[in-house]
Protein backbone atom coordinates (compact mmCIF):
# COMPACT_ATOMS: atom_id res chain seq x y z
CA UNK A 1 0.00 0.00 0.00
CA UNK A 2 1.35 3.54 -1.27
CA UNK A 3 0.36 6.90 0.21
CA UNK A 4 -1.90 8.16 -2.88
CA UNK A 5 -2.50 12.03 -3.15
CA UNK A 6 -6.49 10.67 -2.28
CA UNK A 7 -5.02 9.14 1.45
CA UNK A 8 -2.95 11.86 1.92
CA UNK A 9 -5.42 14.71 1.20
CA UNK A 10 -7.44 12.37 3.65
CA UNK A 11 -4.80 13.30 6.29
CA UNK A 12 -4.97 16.64 5.64
CA UNK A 13 -8.48 16.86 7.11
CA UNK A 14 -8.16 14.62 10.18
CA UNK A 15 -5.21 16.84 10.93
CA UNK A 16 -7.08 19.64 10.98
CA UNK A 17 -9.39 17.86 14.07
CA UNK A 18 -8.88 19.15 17.82
CA UNK A 19 -7.56 15.67 19.48
CA UNK A 20 -9.01 17.27 23.05
CA UNK A 21 -12.33 17.29 22.50
CA UNK A 22 -14.75 15.55 20.34
CA UNK A 23 -17.10 19.18 20.68
CA UNK A 24 -14.83 21.04 17.73
CA UNK A 25 -15.40 19.95 14.79
CA UNK A 26 -14.96 21.21 10.99
CA UNK A 27 -16.74 22.61 8.63
CA UNK A 28 -15.43 22.38 4.66
CA UNK A 29 -17.56 24.91 2.72
CA UNK A 30 -18.61 24.65 -1.15
CA UNK A 31 -16.06 26.89 -2.03
CA UNK A 32 -13.19 25.12 -0.97
CA UNK A 33 -11.18 23.09 -3.49
CA UNK A 34 -12.46 20.26 -4.99
CA UNK A 35 -10.02 18.07 -3.48
CA UNK A 36 -10.87 19.02 0.45
CA UNK A 37 -14.41 18.14 -0.36
CA UNK A 38 -13.81 15.18 -2.16
CA UNK A 39 -11.75 13.65 0.86
CA UNK A 40 -14.21 15.09 3.70
CA UNK A 41 -16.92 12.92 1.26
CA UNK A 42 -14.42 9.68 1.74
CA UNK A 43 -13.98 10.24 5.33
CA UNK A 44 -17.90 10.58 5.86
CA UNK A 45 -18.19 7.41 3.65
CA UNK A 46 -15.62 5.62 5.59
CA UNK A 47 -17.69 6.72 9.06
CA UNK A 48 -14.75 8.37 10.38
CA UNK A 49 -16.63 11.89 10.62
CA UNK A 50 -20.55 12.66 11.11
CA UNK A 51 -21.29 15.16 8.42
CA UNK A 52 -20.08 14.67 4.64
CA UNK A 53 -18.85 18.26 4.66
CA UNK A 54 -16.96 17.89 7.84
CA UNK A 55 -18.86 17.56 11.19
CA UNK A 56 -17.33 15.93 14.64
CA UNK A 57 -14.84 13.09 14.67
CA UNK A 58 -16.54 9.08 15.21
CA UNK A 59 -15.02 7.47 17.86
CA UNK A 60 -12.76 5.38 14.75
CA UNK A 61 -12.63 8.98 13.54
CA UNK A 62 -11.27 10.01 16.95
CA UNK A 63 -8.58 6.87 16.80
CA UNK A 64 -7.38 7.57 12.99
CA UNK A 65 -6.66 11.02 13.81
CA UNK A 66 -5.23 10.99 16.66
CA UNK A 67 -2.56 8.63 14.79
CA UNK A 68 -2.48 10.81 12.06
CA UNK A 69 -1.56 13.65 14.37
CA UNK A 70 1.11 11.86 16.01
CA UNK A 71 2.67 10.48 12.78
CA UNK A 72 2.95 14.09 11.96
CA UNK A 73 4.55 15.13 15.12
CA UNK A 74 7.27 12.47 14.78
CA UNK A 75 7.94 13.40 10.89
CA UNK A 76 8.20 16.69 11.26
CA UNK A 77 10.37 16.80 14.90
CA UNK A 78 13.81 17.56 14.29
Amino acid sequence: MTFTPALLEELEILSHYSLSTTQKGVKVHKTADAAIIAATERLHKKGLITQIDGGYLTPLGLEAATHAQNMLTIMTSA
